[in-house]
């Protein structure tokens, strides 16, 4: 009697906290605001696939090494005619041929991995074209991709969507689906945008205006500042000659995060370097005090203030007219950091509400008829017993409802036929034990007796199936994508809670009636 009422307990417990995950996503706003995530298939959004230009990560690896002969030629005094990059992915150097040789020590020592493609001496000047061998480009092409993989992961993670299914496909391109995205360009735009920020000191001695007419000095670059004016709407663009060299980027950034200007009350972008970036940043403002320094995002301006005095601490912001939204996204995507190269959208879909609202209405119907269909047939073959059954399967389904709440699963189409398979298996365990019943009633056994007995010779059976099961669920979830992942989580709940109900919840309500309620005939 004691062992049955902690048994209640237990149950009355696990359905009351069921009901309360179930509860938010019935009316909102209730406590614990745990409500069931719809996947795309269900409640529509957003299906992108997407193109890695691993291309322009070779040429930036080939541009970075380009810089940094070029600081090796100056700390080594040695006189170049030039350092630059040609046709893309290869590196022209051409320096004095007295210093060829130490040239060449520099190579060995500090770029082993450079591949020398041609070599020619023409009146006293070494040309060197450098480029990177075929299987180093392939390995950086490689990890660009995977890097932009994981970076739009950190965006879109911070961004709040639920359950994104995000995958690479093939050697460069990477698919996504952001279920219950509504304002698909800011998703665009926060997933697409490469975010590299670099911080230049502009060129004050030409004019800009010579520029835009086509003069660009060597060395520097014409670059804009696009506003929209508060006042009027429209776009300001102001082109500014900036210098190419990055003094520092946004690698060594740690955060970013959107603050209130108490000046003029408008958003900006506070970040914060590492402890290397803070350095570079302090010797940067500390030798250009009085000069301009532009911060450069993605090849546009955002701001270009006089350096007053050298700062320390590492922490800059980044003004430029922000709504909140454009500011929040903006730090989203620098916390997360920039794409090792640029992606080019290949396919976008939008799967609208109303299909969704179709997907559900028929998902639910054919949930529905399967249920009533079970119900009627365990009814009917085994009488009472069969709605203990029933009983039983109700709770399965609230079970797992609360269980897709509570862990913050997503229900998807797939995953209603997970639930529709767990039905027939819920009932096929009661299946199992009322069989075992009915045989040990037929060696003439009372009703408790045969009630024990039949659960202890169902249980080793039901386990097994189950556990089976279960492990093949969880494979699936672990190893699956999309909607396979969504079948494998309703399923593995389904599985759990029918183990739950059939063996734990029918046998307390066996035993009440027995026991508490002396039931002298069992109806099954």
């Amino acid at each position: 009697m004691k062992n049955l009422t902690w048994r209640l307990v237990i149950v009355a417990a696990v359905i009351i906290a069921a009901l309360i995950y179930i509860l938010p996503t019935i009316v909102p706003d209730m406590w614990p605001h745990k409500k069931i995530n719809l996947g795309l298939d269900l409640q529509g959004g957003m299906h992108l696939a997407l193109e890695v230009d691993t291309h322009k990560a070779l040429e930036s690896t080939i541009e970075r090494t380009g810089h940094e002969i070029r600081d090796f030629l100056k700390k080594e005094h040695i006189r170049s005619a030039g350092v630059e990059r040609v046709n893309g992915e290869k590196l022209s150097v051409k320096i004095s041929g007295e210093d060829a040789d130490k040239f060449d020590e520099i190579l060995n020592d500090d770029f082993p991995g450079l591949r020398i493609v041609s070599r020619s001496d023409e009146g006293g000047t070494v040309s060197i074209v450098l480029d990177l061998p075929e299987k180093e480009a392939e390995r950086i092409k490689l990890m660009a991709t995977d890097q932009a993989l994981e970076t739009i992961r950190n965006r879109i993670d911070q961004f709040g969507v639920s359950e994104p299914d995000i995958r690479k496909q093939g050697e460069n391109r990477i698919l996504i689906q952001l279920p219950g995205i509504k304002d698909t360009q800011r998703a665009k735009d926060l997933i697409g945008r490469t975010a590299l920020l670099e911080f230049k000191l502009l060129d004050e001695v030409h004019d800009p205006k010579a520029a835009v007419g086509g003069t660009v000095p060597p060395g520097t670059e014409l670059l804009w500042q696009i506003r929209v004016s508060p006042e009027t709407n429209r776009e300001i663009k102001t082109p500014y000659l900036v210098k190419k060299r990055s003094l520092l980027t946004g690698a060594y950034l740690t955060d970013a995060r959107v603050q209130i200007d108490s000046q003029y009350n408008e958003p900006y972008v506070g970040i914060r370097f590492d402890r290397k970036g803070a350095r570079i940043f302090e010797r940067i403002t500390g030798e250009n005090v009085k000069k301009r320094l532009a911060i450069v995002l993605d090849k546009k301006v955002y701001s270009a203030p006089v350096i007053q005095e050298k700062i320390a601490g590492g922490e800059a912001r980044i003004t430029g007219s922000f709504t909140t939204e454009e500011a929040r996204d903006l730090a989203i995507i620098l916390r997360a950091g920039a794409l090792p190269a640029p992606v080019k959208v290949l396919e976008e879909r939008t799967v609208g509400p109303s299909l969704g609202s179709d997907s559900i209405r028929q998902g639910l119907f054919s949930m529905i008829v399967g249920g009533v269909l079970v119900v009627i047939f365990m009814v009917i073959y085994y009488n009472g017993a069969g709605l203990v059954a029933d009983m039983a399967l109700i709770f399965n389904l609230i079970l797992i409802a609360a269980g897709l709440a509570g862990f913050q699963a997503t229900l998807t189409l797939p995953g209603i036929a997970g639930i529709i398979l767990t039905i027939g298996m819920a009932v096929d365990a009661n299946v199992l034990i009322f069989e075992r019943i009915r045989e040990e009633m037929a060696l003439g056994k009372t009703p408790h007796s045969a009630v024990t007995a039949g659960y202890e010779r169902a249980t080793l059976t039901i386990l097994d199936a189950n556990v089976t099961t279960l492990i093949a669920a969880l494979v699936l979830f672990q190893f699956g994508t999309g909607p396979i992942k969504g079948f494998a989580v309703t399923l593995s709940l389904g599985v759990v809670s029918s183990m739950f109900t059939a063996l734990f919840v029918t046998r307390i309500v066996f035993d009440y009636l027995l026991v508490n309620r002396r039931v002298r005939r069992l109806s099954i």
